[in-house]
């Protein structure tokens, strides 16, 4: 799939929604040192990172391509053209890293 395919979805996001693609599938994953962490093992409650690929027209602090922080608990899936997608209002992201942050003073690339 190619990075210009949302830039064309068959949907429209209303007042504060947000929709988000997550950055990695659910199972396995691997440590900062290259540990294999099996989907199986349990973990604290983890936040997890998406990019944003469409937003409401009351949405204000994201915009199409950020990067924001999420509890995956507390989604919705649906799925458009056969790629899953999470829904969610904006109140319930925790984080935004975006380039547009970076240069400013102060800057941490991420609004918390």
């Amino acid at each position: 799939m190619s990075e210009n395919t949302h830039d064309k979805l068959p949907i429209r996001m209303l007042h504060d929604r947000v929709l988000v693609r997550t950055d990695s599938p659910e199972g396995e994953r691997r440590s900062g040192g290259g540990i294999l962490i099996p989907a199986t093992a349990a973990v604290g409650r983890r936040l997890a990172w998406a990019e944003v690929v469409a937003i409401g027209q009351n949405v204000r602090t994201v915009e199409t391509g950020d990067r924001v922080l999420y509890d995956p608990e507390d989604r919705a899936e649906v799925e458009v053209r056969g790629v899953a997608y999470v829904l969610m209002r904006e109140r319930d992201l925790h984080a935004v890293a975006a380039d547009r942050f970076q240069g400013t003073s102060d800057s941490t690339g991420l609004y918390l």
